[in-house]
């Protein structure tokens, strides 16, 4: 199975997203297609034998163009029409005050008076609408083409109007010239003009306001350099970011920015890589250190290998992750879809039956037809369509700033489910950098040796508790011993030979399958009281040595659990751990529930027992070490995952080490969900209104609508969801 992301031309509305959308998931060997009205993509996940190609004939026979696959650069900024339209402008004045004047007892221009010159004032009204049909020809060639394709939308919608208006308007013109000048009060001319010119300013303003939203993810690809530094023999040489090579060796001189992901072979510098990690110091890199793409060099020279180009670096990742969240859909958007793919066919049935009964009833073609284009044009989905995915894409461009990367809007909506909270205690509510506290040592060995001998073995192992031992051999600069036959005994130590002895490392569960009794009961004990995590070392069937790990406690926890549970959360550790030391620990920062002593087997079945006593459950995690503990629960949160986010299995990733994000990101998903809500409100709402005027069933009480006031009120439901989505941007 492949993924993809496609750009998408000619979406205008709701009906838009939702028909392409449709269309995409019916075709064979589509497995899910998602697509994006605000950011104009679609998230395609299709089967291997198809190709790009397929899929472009697809979105093209369901009236759609495609622009290609998206790319993670910088696109460059397209005229988004703005000089065009103020060109529009005075034409617009213009034909209004023509056409209006008189009923406004202006002075009417002497040559183009309704009354005294009929010809040329319906000619000139004529002629001075066509520059608008030909500037509006990308809405009938979209509106039509998706009429035919069965997915009619917005532009489906003004495309009758106009046409309508336009063609009663040019046999009244026809008429007048055959000498019938009564017909000038029946020309519809003006009504086209405007109602073009507002559809345009509103997708002017769309335009503008959706470009607020993807500031985050422009902020992103902004980070790495579009040039980098080629070492080519003894030359240096500038070459594009496209034109880099796996393998090649690049050059990265003070206050550069790094341009792939890589590895240094020469050369040590301190980086800034504060945009990705949070981390506001700078880190310091050497030899056989990664660099990630964006990060700044301050003060040192380095070469480094590339090793992931293009899609494939850390940042592309991230942005990737980002545009296929705001394409997922959000619960509640699929109320909004299943209004949409209803809700254009219905109003073009409305507006049929409104020119109908107005006909019955009597009433005049030109009222008749006022009120047939004025349902049309006043019932645009566009608030509709924008409601949902507009507060989700502010809302993700907020995490990311705050360095809380989210795979799937739905995570937004569902969080407010959330009612118990599980932590991992080693490298989460700890900041996971061991230190050995104290040795109990009863080997043959001087202190030294024993540790150094441990410490080779936990060099092949990636849990936390073994970098104690391994940072203690770096700070007395130890040289590591050749291990074989190394065997990781999961969830209770690891098993090596080391110079044809074989030794045993782990806790409390390793010496129960062994079979051996514990002789060091006492200095364990001692130990524990301490807060130490206990690491017990066997050879020759005993106990040859007890180490006392200690970890240091994050400064916020004790914040983020207060906070937690001030926000009526349940909170609770579950860790592999000894009893007595998770309950000096978890004491210390407020927390009530302790499940210790649990294997990472038994850390995924207690998971599924809260899940399965009706709790909906978020774990936070330290990344790849609780990957199946993060997939069981309803919400997996990874700690410092930065560079293997692709293999994460976490729902959300804190690319800052910091608890507190946890709370902030609980209230914004708070706030988008009211957010969302309240756009749908007003998105009714508006229709709900403004069709009965539209329709007519408030002339008794002197209210009603012409075309020109619906195109301008259709701009301005847009306009509200817009501006209250991006109130999101403001609450802190």
């Amino acid at each position: 199975m492949k993924k993809v992301i496609l750009k998408i031309g000619g979406m205008s509305c709701s009906g838009c997203s939702s028909g392409l959308e449709k269309y995409l998931n019916k075709q064979e060997k589509i497995y899910q297609a998602s697509v994006n009205l605000v950011l104009q993509q679609a998230v395609i996940e299709y089967d291997d034998s198809l190709t790009i190609k397929d899929l472009e004939k697809y979105v093209e026979e369901a009236g759609f163009d495609s622009l290609g696959v998206f790319q993670e650069k910088l696109e460059e900024k397209k005229d988004s029409g703005k000089k065009t339209l103020f060109m529009f402008l005075p034409l617009t004045i213009l034909i209004l005050y023509i056409s209006m004047s008189h009923m406004l007892y202006l002075p009417t221009i002497p040559f183009l008076d309704m009354k005294k010159y009929p010809i040329s004032y319906s000619v000139s009204l004529f002629l001075l609408t066509i520059p608008f049909l030909i500037y509006a020809k990308d809405i009938f060639k979209n509106g039509i083409k998706n009429f035919i394709h069965k997915t009619p939308n917005m532009d489906t919608l003004v495309s009758i109007g106009v046409a309508t208006s336009f063609i009663y308007s040019c046999f009244h013109l026809v008429m007048i010239l055959l000498g019938n000048t009564m017909y000038v009060e029946n020309l519809y001319f003006e009504s086209c003009s405007t109602i073009i010119f507002f559809i345009k300013l509103g997708r002017l303003i769309d335009h503008q306001n959706k470009e607020k939203t993807t500031e985050a993810l422009k902020e992103l690809v902004q980070i790495t350099p579009t040039k980098a530094l080629l070492k080519d023999g003894k030359q240096e040489k500038e070459i594009t970011i496209d034109e880099v090579k796996k393998n090649d060796i690049l050059i990265c001189k003070p206050g550069m920015k790094v341009a792939v992901d890589g590895v240094i072979i020469a050369g040590e510098s301190h980086f800034d890589e504060a945009f990705i990690t949070g981390e506001s110091l700078p880190v310091k890199k050497k030899k056989e250190d990664k660099v990630i793409a964006g990060s700044m060099n301050l003060d040192g020279y380095i070469e480094y290998r590339a090793e992931k180009i293009g899609k494939d670096s850390t940042i592309s990742e991230i942005v990737h992750l980002v545009v296929e969240a705001t394409s997922t859909k959000a619960p509640i958007q699929r109320l909004a879809d299943v209004v949409s793919s209803y809700f254009v066919p219905t109003i073009i049935m409305i507006a049929i039956i409104t020119l109908i009964c107005y006909l019955l009833f009597g009433n005049s073609m030109n009222e008749a037809l006022t009120s047939f284009v004025t349902v049309l044009v006043v019932a645009c989905p566009c608030s509709l369509g924008l409601a949902t995915p507009l507060a989700i894409i502010v809302s993700e461009g907020e995490c990311v700033k705050k360095k809380i990367l989210v795979k799937k809007s739905e995570t937004l909506e569902n969080s407010k489910k959330v009612d118990t909270i599980v932590f991992d205690k080693t490298g989460t509510l700890t900041y996971g950098n061991l230190k050995i506290a104290k040795i109990y040592n009863d080997s043959k060995y001087q202190d030294e040796e024993f540790i150094r001998l441990i410490a080779s073995m936990e060099h092949q192992s990636t849990h936390p508790i073994g970098k104690a031992f391994l940072r203690y051999v770096e700070e007395k600069k130890l040289a590591l011993e050749d291990v074989d036959s190394f065997q990781n005994i999961s969830g209770m130590g690891i098993k090596a030979n080391i110079n044809q002895k074989e030794f045993y490392v782990g806790n409390e569960k390793l010496l129960k399958k062994l079979n051996i009794k514990n002789t060091k009961q006492k200095e364990t004990e001692e130990l524990t009281k301490q807060g130490n995590s206990i690491v017990y070392c066997v050879s020759d069937k005993k106990i040859i040595g007890v180490i006392g790990v200690k970890d240091i406690v994050r400064e916020n926890a004790k914040v983020t659990v207060e906070k937690l549970i001030k926000m009526k959360k349940n909170v609770i550790m579950l860790t592999g751990d000894h009893e007595n030391t998770a309950n000096i620990i978890a004491s210390s920062i407020g927390i009530q529930k302790v499940i210790s002593n649990v294997l990472p087997q038994e850390k995924t079945k207690i998971l599924k027992e809260l899940i399965d006593q009706g709790h909906y459950v978020m774990m936070v995690g330290d990344g790849i070490n609780d990957a199946p503990s993060l997939a069981t629960c309803h919400i997996g949160v990874s700690m410092n995952s930065a560079t293997d986010i692709a293999i994460d299995s976490a729902d959300i990733i804190l690319m800052q080490d910091d608890l507190e994000k946890i709370p902030e990101f609980l209230d914004i998903s708070k706030k988008t969900l009211r957010i969302i809500k309240e756009n749908l409100f007003w998105a009714f709402f508006y229709n709900i209104c403004m069709i009965p005027i539209a329709i007519g069933f408030l002339k008794p009480l002197h209210i009603s609508m012409n075309p020109m006031f619906a195109s301008l009120a259709m701009t301005m439901s847009s306009l509200t969801v817009v501006l209250n989505s991006l109130r999101l941007k403001r609450k802190r």
